[in-house]
């Protein structure tokens, strides 16, 4: 009778081997629950202007969802307002190389991930993002922000206060770092000291920004509930490595457009621009500002709720009015012409986009899952790289 039920358990655990990992979500991503993905977190408010602002900009427009291990993409088509989307866990920095269309999203949990992304070839004319390949980086790196500079792609090693270059053969190298991190002993690379988190990619490191929450070494961390936030926040420049921006609150996301030098004050809930070494707001927005792209005279600008844990990193910032959000502004005039909300969505951290004529999106459609996995099987089952 013992022999009997053993075997028979045996048998429905072996069944269930037979089950597991059959939807390309899970084998592409290395997560097993990526399939269970709540459709509440899909759904999203956009104002009456929204989708015709991607279609006259001829835009897709990709969104990392950090905590909600997510990456969304936005688009009008001859079928109306599309949303898509493919899990990964933690997604942190996003940034789209447009001549190839490709894209690269940093997977940051531990180990570290980098996926990148190209188009496919399909039986239609046009077809969505898929992933290339991806590699595995130690999770010490805490990477967050992602650039292309030089045809190189970078990243931020947060948990090194370093700027690493991540060559396509895996594994890393330091290639920038402030000098507040030199001491007698060499750099510290040890610990995150500065929560050096975005880089304004320019032609060389050189001309790049970096921005941080603080320039001094402490026993007092970014990541500590004592750790003084308010207007300690700094841009350093990659010529001097020395700050030339000061006053700023736990500052995200800094890009350099039409020669000038912006960046999210994100204790503030603000966005602005740099000038004469100062930093002035041009939007002031619902949530923690952080996610930056520019498409022509529009800068698309995310906005996250506040964890509660990390309040006391947002000084400045409405908790009970925190939306999780894009918003498209105006950044001549700082006039807001359109947003999307996502009522259950809690942060953005990445923003970035690809000429609409390039893809279509990414494999799974927010707006029918079950259609969308069976469609996607028969994609991963069938699909090249362009």
């Amino acid at each position: 009778m013992t022999e009997r039920r053993s075997s028979g358990d045996a048998a429905a655990l072996w069944q269930q081997h037979g089950r597991d990992w059959r939807h390309p979500a899970e084998a592409a991503s290395r997560w097993a629950d990526a399939a269970q993905v709540d459709p509440r977190l899909l759904r999203s408010v956009a104002s009456p202007d929204w989708w015709d602002l991607l279609e006259s900009l001829g835009v897709t427009l990709l969104v990392s969802r950090e905590y909600e291990h997510l990456v969304l993409a936005l688009r009008s088509s001859g079928r109306g307002p599309e949303t898509s989307y493919f899990p990964l866990p933690h997604p942190s920095g996003l940034v789209v190389d447009r001549v190839h269309a490709r894209a690269y999203v940093a997977s940051t949990r531990n180990p570290n991930q980098v996926y990148e992304f190209g188009g496919v070839a399909t039986s239609e004319s046009l077809g969505p993002l898929l992933p290339r390949r991806s590699w595995f980086l130690p999770g010490r790196l805490y990477i967050h922000d992602l650039a292309l500079i030089g045809g190189e792609l970078y990243a931020n090693a947060v948990g090194e206060n370093a700027v690493v270059a991540l060559p396509p053969e895996g594994g890393y190298v330091r290639r920038w770092w402030p000098r507040a991190i030199e001491t007698d002993a060499g750099p510290a690379f040890g610990t995150n000291y500065l929560q050096l988190n975005s880089i304004a990619a320019g032609a060389a490191l050189e001309a790049s920004f970096f921005s941080a929450s603080t320039d001094r070494l402490s026993h007092r961390r970014p990541g500590h509930q004592n750790f003084a936030v308010d207007r300690r926040g700094v841009i350093f420049s990659g010529a001097t490595r020395e700050p030339i921006v000061r006053g700023l609150t736990r500052p995200h996301s800094a890009r350099l457009h039409a020669g000038r030098l912006w960046v999210d004050n994100s204790g503030y809930g603000e966005f602005g621009m740099v000038c004469d070494g100062r930093f002035e707001p041009l939007a002031r927005l619902a949530g923690w500002t952080r996610g930056l792209a520019f498409c022509q005279d529009t800068a698309f600008v995310g906005t996250s709720r506040v964890l509660p844990r990390f309040r006391q990193y947002a000084p400045g910032v409405d908790l009970d009015r925190s939306e999780c959000a894009v918003h498209a502004i105006d950044w001549s005039t700082g006039k807001t012409l359109a947003s999307l909300r996502w009522p259950a969505g809690n942060q953005v951290f990445a923003i970035d986009w690809l000429p609409k004529r390039a893809v279509t999106g990414l494999p799974f459609a927010a707006s029918n899952p079950a259609r969308s996995s069976r469609k996607s099987t028969d994609l991963f089952y069938t699909y090249r790289h362009e």
